[in-house]
């Protein structure tokens, strides 16, 4: 049975509209809700925060029929379908597996926790009760890099040998902001540096040997991180993540007959160049009606329609991965957070 419901209640086959509840209020909640709100099949009804005020002008502004001062009230809504949790990563945990627990299919913001024992933790509940869970990591839903992953794959480019990526912005963050407090899984790494590293895991898979060097804070989270991974195959995937520098954001994928070159903003990217030894350059660039984080949701809904409880693009045995590969890296930086205590 899907998560999929007819507007009487009934359970649906496909045809109806998916009905989407957001958990949380913030600039990413934003974006998601108008790319929803602008697709067809899907509507945001249901909205959570724990300020009922702020809750409140969330629905005014999107024009969201349901407003919950807390949690609980949007996970025993009836209407809705799916949750999107957009809290800070601190509170994924919690969040998603509130949700889990009542019941909701879940879209999951990344990084999808703050360690892997959290992750596991999700999985877990997720596997347990056929509930679908998906980490919404919207890049591997784009057109452009499943396009690039298909081309790597028929050997367009030889044997992989290289990945570079880098997430950058300039800050500066005060001690005051979320991004320098351990508690909230603050720095560099899960903000930003989960897009190089689930951009080289989606290309080679989990490394098997994990460096890395960093800047941190006085609070002890990473301001400034360079990693270099390692595979069995020869493989190395080096990148870095910053949040005291606008880094390019590029990101480049290298093998044995040629590269892959993707543009700023390479985690959202609108197209991207092929280079191969003795050919012109080749962009290549992907049609599609959808636009932003509309991938992402489309593929939700297109795995609840189907009665799938995980994504074949974002499958959750590599998050799992991705979140295994961050604290290898925080444990070679020095970085711990209050939650790892109980790890």
């Amino acid at each position: 049975m899907t998560a999929e419901h007819d507007r009487d209640g009934g359970s649906g086959t496909g045809s109806g509209t998916t009905r989407w509840g957001v958990l949380a209020t913030g600039g990413i909640a934003a974006t998601f809700t108008g790319d929803v709100q602008a697709m067809a099949g899907a509507e945001v009804v249901a909205v959570a925060s724990r300020s009922e005020a702020s809750a409140k002008a969330f629905a005014d502004r999107f024009d969201i029929p349901r407003a919950y001062g807390d949690w609980a009230g949007l996970l025993a809504d009836p209407d809705v379908d799916v949750v999107y949790v957009a809290t800070p990563h601190s509170a994924h945990r919690a969040a998603a597996g509130l949700a889990l627990e009542a019941g909701k299919p879940v879209l999951c913001e990344k990084a999808f926790t703050l360690n892997a024992r959290e992750a596991r933790e999700l999985v877990t509940l997720a596997r347990e009760r056929g509930l679908f869970l998906m980490e919404a990591m919207w890049m591997y839903c784009s057109p452009v890099v499943r396009r690039m992953t298909e081309l790597i794959t028929d050997g367009a480019i030889g044997e992989v040998r290289t990945v570079q990526a880098d997430f950058g912005l300039q800050g500066p963050f005060g001690p005051e902001h979320r991004l320098r407090d351990p508690a909230l899984g603050g720095g560099a790494l899960l903000d930003l540096g989960v897009y190089p590293v689930s951009f080289a895991q989606l290309i080679l898979g989990e490394p098997d040997r994990v460096q890395a060097d960093a800047l941190l804070s006085p609070e002890g989270v990473d301001l400034n991180t360079g990693m270099l991974l390692g595979w069995d195959s020869g493989a190395t995937a080096l990148l870095s993540c910053s949040v005291t520098a606008g880094t390019p954001s590029t990101a480049t994928v290298t093998g044995t007959a040629g590269r892959i070159e993707l543009p700023s903003g390479f985690f959202a990217p609108d197209s991207f160049v092929l280079h191969r030894d003795g050919r012109d350059p080749e962009q290549h660039t992907v049609e599609s009606p959808l636009t932003g984080m509309q991938h992402e949701a489309a593929e939700v809904v297109r795995c609840l329609r189907a009665g799938e409880t995980e994504s074949p693009l974002v499958p959750l045995d590599g998050s799992l991965a991705v979140m295994r590969t961050l604290d290898a890296v925080r444990e070679r930086v020095g970085v711990r957070y209050p939650v790892d205590e109980a790890s």
